[in-house]
C-alpha cells in the first residue's frame, strides 16, 4: 500500500512538474552539447544548425533556439497589448494609479539596493586592481549624451505613430563630421582639425514595450470609463489575451529543444572558456554575490515584510519563468510564464496583467548590479582584448533570472497592497443595473476577469 502511495504521489509530482523536469533536462543536454562540440570543432555547415552563421557572424541564438524565441517574440507584443487593456478597463482610474504608483516605488527602491550592492561589493572583492590597462586610443569614444538617453525615453513613453511602436523606438542619431581647416599666422600656415558633431531625432528597431504600455493603459482607462459603451470592445481583449496565453501554454512544451540550443550555442563558439574566466574571475565572483545576496536575502526579506509568506515557495512556484529567463537570457519572453505563476498564487489576473509588463520594461534589478560592477570594474582597470560581455555565458543568464524573481516579487506585493481597493472597486463594477421596460426587469452583471 505504501508502495502504491508513494508511485501515486511520483505520478502526480511528475504530471504538475513534466514541463520544469524537461526544461531542466534541456539545460544540461544544452551544457553538455555546447562543451561536446567545442571539441570536435565542427564544421561551418554542421554549425549552421546549432549556431546559424550569417556573413561568419555566430548568432547569440541556435537555430532551434531562434524559431523557439522568433515564436515567443511573435506572441509577446499582442499579449503585452491585450493584457495591459484588459487588466487597466477592469478597475477605476484611481486602482490604476495606485498600482502604477506602487510599482514605480518598488522598482526604485529595489534598483537604489541593487545599486548599493553592486558598488560595496566592487569595493570590496576589487576585480579590476592589479590587472592589465590598455591605451586610451583602444577605448571606444561614446558619443551618447545622458540629457538625450532621459529625452528618448520621454519620446518612447509618448509614441507618435500607433503602429511603428511595435517594431520601432525613438533613438537620438549622432553625426560626427570631421574638417581640416587652414589657419593663416605669421609663422605660416596650420590646419586645425574641427569636429562637428550634429543631433537628431531618429529611431532604432525594436518592440517600443514602454509606448505600448502607454497607449494600452490609455485604451484601458476609457474602456472603464466608458462601461458598456465599449464591452465589446473589452470582451475582445479579455478573449485574445486568453487565447495567447492557451496558445504559449501548448508551445511550450517545444521549450526543451529550444533551451538547449540557446545553452549550447552560447558555449561553443568560445573557445578558451576557462581563459576568459581566468582573466575575469573576480568581476564574475561580484556580479554573482551580488545576484545571490539580491535574489536569495534582499527580495525575500522585502516579500516577508508585505506577504507575511514563505517567499522560497513563492519562487518555486515560479521556476519555470526562472529557466526560460535563465535560458533566453531574456525575461520578456517568460512573460506568458510569469502571468501563469502569478495566477497560480491567487495574484489578481487584472493586476498581474498591468505589472507585469511594465516592470518588464522598468524593472531590471540582475542589470543594475552587472551594470555596477562592470561600471567599477572598468574604473579599476582599462580593459584590453577581455571585456565584462565576454562573461555573459553565465553572468547574463543569472541576472535575468533575478529579473524574473524581482518581477513576479513585485507584482505579488503590489496585489496585497492594493487588494481593499480592489474588493471596493468590485463592489461599485458588480453592483446591478435594473432596467425596467414595462413590466420586465433585467439584471446586467459585469464579469470580473
Amino acid at each position: 500500500m505504501t508502495m502504491e502511495v508513494k508511485q501515486s504521489r511520483f505520478k502526480i509530482f511528475f504530471k504538475d512538474n513534466a514541463l520544469m523536469l524537461l526544461n531542466v533536462l534541456g539545460i544540461i543536454i544544452g551544457l553538455a552539447l555546447g562543451f561536446g562540440l567545442r571539441e570536435v570543432h565542427p564544421s561551418k555547415d554542421a554549425l549552421m544548425w546549432i549556431a546559424l552563421d550569417i556573413d561568419d557572424r555566430v548568432f547569440e541564438e541556435g537555430f532551434p533556439g531562434e524559431l523557439f524565441l522568433r515564436m515567443l517574440r511573435m506572441l509577446i507584443v499582442p499579449l503585452i497589448v491585450c493584457s495591459v487593456i484588459s487588466g487597466a478597463a477592469s478597475m477605476d482610474p484611481k486602482s490604476n494609479g495606485k498600482i502604477s504608483l506602487i510599482a514605480i516605488g518598488f522598482i526604485v527602491v529595489t534598483h537604489l539596493i541593487a545599486c548599493t550592492i553592486g558598488v560595496v561589493l566592487s569595493i570590496l572583492i576589487k576585480p579590476g586592481v592589479g590587472g592589465e590597462s590598455t591605451d586610451a586610443d583602444d577605448i571606444r569614444e561614446n558619443l551618447i549624451e545622458t540629457q538625450d538617453i532621459f529625452a528618448d525615453l520621454f519620446r518612447n513613453l509618448i509614441p507618435n505613430n500607433l503602429v511603428e511602436t511595435a517594431f520601432k523606438q525613438a533613438q537620438t542619431q549622432y553625426e560626427k563630421t570631421v574638417e581640416n581647416v587652414t589657419r593663416n599666422s605669421t609663422n605660416g600656415s596650420f590646419i586645425d582639425v574641427v569636429v562637428t558633431i550634429s543631433k537628431s531625432n531618429g529611431s532604432t528597431g525594436g518592440v517600443n514595450v514602454l509606448g505600448l504600455i502607454t497607449i494600452s493603459t490609455v485604451f484601458g482607462v476609457a474602456i472603464s470609463k466608458l462601461k458598456k459603451k465599449a464591452e465589446i470592445f473589452l470582451q475582445f481583449f479579455v478573449g485574445a489575451t486568453e487565447l495567447i496565453l492557451f496558445i504559449l501554454r501548448n508551445f511550450f512544451w517545444a521549450g526543451p529543444i529550444g533551451i538547449a540550443s540557446l545553452v549550447a550555442v552560447s558555449i561553443a563558439p568560445v573557445e578558451d572558456i576557462a581563459g576568459v574566466f581566468s582573466r575575469l574571475g573576480l568581476f564574475v565572483v561580484c556580479v554573482v554575490v551580488g545576484l545571490i545576496i539580491h535574489q536569495f536575502i534582499i527580495l525575500p526579506v522585502i516579500f516577508i515584510i508585505f506577504m507575511r509568506r514563505n517567499p522560497f515557495k513563492f519562487m518555486l512556484s515560479t521556476i519555470r519563468a526562472i529557466l526560460l529567463g535563465f535560458a533566453s537570457t531574456s525575461t520578456a519572453v517568460a512573460i506568458p510564464e510569469m502571468l501563469v505563476a502569478c495566477d497560480k498564487e491567487k495574484v489578481d489576473r487584472r493586476v498581474s496583467r498591468f505589472t507585469i509588463p511594465f516592470c518588464v520594461t522598468l524593472n531590471a534589478d540582475g542589470s543594475v548590479i552587472y551594470i555596477t560592477c562592470a561600471a567599477v570594474f572598468i574604473i579599476q582597470l582599462s580593459l584590453g582584448t577581455v571585456t565584462p560581455a565576454q562573461s555573459a555565458i553565465i553572468v547574463d543568464r543569472l541576472r535575468s533570472q533575478t529579473n524574473v524573481v524581482s518581477h513576479t516579487m513585485i507584482t505579488a506585493i503590489t496585489y496585497s497592497l492594493c487588494k481593499k481597493s480592489l474588493k471596493q472597486n468590485d463592489e461599485d463594477i458588480l453592483e446591478v443595473d435594473i432596467v425596467v421596460n414595462g413590466d420586465t426587469k433585467q439584471e446586467n452583471h459585469v464579469t470580473k476577469l
